[in-house]
């Protein structure tokens, strides 16, 4: 079982509040900038409100700030199965193939690759059945799981592989909850998912789902935040499906992570581990940057790696590296919610919240932002 401080056992529900529908992001800003932003106090000196914009005034003396570069790849594919009934393909990640490698073109302009994903629509279709897309690629079924689980070996023609030849039919998955109220409600003018589902800085495609504290930065923030003597590094872990499983057990400790495939570069390595000696902040934009660090800092210093993680990170866990968090307003009862408790304080974090709603703040993935830092804040 999970204890919090004072010795009393948390529960799911402990992580529960109450939300408003109306205050659920289905948009995204006008601005990303002109999100709001909480600043929270580790050492109880209080809250702060402001706009995201204003983060730089809130960054502790030359700071180092992670941002994850994964990009959300357009992971939801249309098909037909032979008898012409329709198919849909959530790409998860590619797989090595059956051959024991990674699927790599075969001849110029032509190309395998396996893939995990998840299916609707298969039935009891067989391996080898053969699927159709509206673009210049097939996909046999290779394997089938649970639940909808496959892998799909996908062949077709064209330069970059599958997900560059799946960009114009393929669609960027949005969480159930927005694909939801805009089942009910008319697409708002003007908002390009493919746009602003995205951070201004991604570049590794791979991700299912937006790392979506990073939505709120501008080429212009990040070049004040340099201007100002911070320090920018990226790192990578491509978000999967997982990220919308909620804690199903009472108990959070028995609730298991997908793992998430991450890559660290040495040039990110050393600014992190030049940080660490040097006991510069180390803002972590996200729980998937606090994820990836705080994986590496518990098998040893700070070095370039390239792995998968599914640590779950709760009250009463330590952190090693991260010193500062950017993060948006997460779903009750969420492993995000409490990896941000056990980060702040279960209580701290619950009563910022509430304020956040009286305030009329926006939650979740296209939302407002949370900055949680030790220390006094400035006035």
């Amino acid at each position: 079982m999970l204890a919090c401080g004072s010795g009393k056992f948390l529960l799911t529900e402990d992580f529960d509040y109450e939300l408003p529908d109306g205050l659920i992001a289905t948009q995204p800003a006008l601005h990303r900038d002109a999100s709001r932003l909480c600043i929270l106090s580790k050492d109880d000196s209080g809250r702060n409100h402001c706009f995201f914009r204003d983060l730089p005034r809130y960054l502790r003396s030359r700071s180092l700030v992670v941002l994850n570069d994964t990009r959300v790849i357009p992971a939801r594919l249309s098909a037909h199965k032979p008898t012409g009934g329709r198919v849909e393909v959530f790409l998860v990640e590619p797989v090595a193939s059956e051959c024991g490698h990674q699927a790599a073109p075969t001849e110029a302009g032509t190309w395998v690759e396996d893939w995990r994903v998840l299916v609707r629509g298969l039935g009891h279709s067989p391996p080898g059945t053969r699927l159709t897309f509206a673009a210049p690629f097939v996909a046999e079924v290779a394997k089938r799981g649970e639940r909808g689980a496959a892998v799909l070996r996908f062949a077709g023609t064209g330069q970059g592989g599958l997900l560059a030849v799946a960009e114009p039919v393929g669609e960027i998955p949005l969480p159930p909850y927005i694909e939801a109220a805009r089942r009910r409600v008319a697409n708002p003018p003007g908002v390009d998912d493919r746009v602003r589902y995205q951070t201004v800085y991604a570049r590794a495609p791979g991700a299912v789902a937006a790392p979506t504290a990073g939505l709120h930065f501008t080429d212009d923030l990040l070049a004040r935040i340099s201007a100002e003597g911070h320090e920018v590094a990226r790192i990578t872990l491509h978000v999967g499906p997982g990220t919308f499983r909620p804690v199903t057990s009472s108990d959070p400790s028995q609730h298991r992570l997908d793992a998430e495939r991450f890559d660290v570069s040495p040039a990110a390595a050393a600014s992190i581990r030049r940080a660490q000696e040097e006991g510069r902040p180390i803002v972590a934009v996200g729980t998937t940057v606090v994820r990836t660090l705080e994986t590496l800092a518990r098998r040893g210093p700070m070095a370039a790696a390239t792995g998968a993680t599914d640590l779950l990170i709760l009250p009463g866990d330590g952190f090693r590296l991260v010193t500062d968090l950017v993060t948006n307003f997460h779903l009750p009862r969420s492993s995000l919610l409490m990896l941000v408790s056990a980060f702040a304080g279960r209580e701290r974090v619950l009563s910022a919240y509430r304020d956040a709603i009286e305030r009329g703040y926006r939650f979740y993935s296209y939302g407002d932002a949370m900055f949680i830092r030790p220390g006094i804040l400035p006035s």
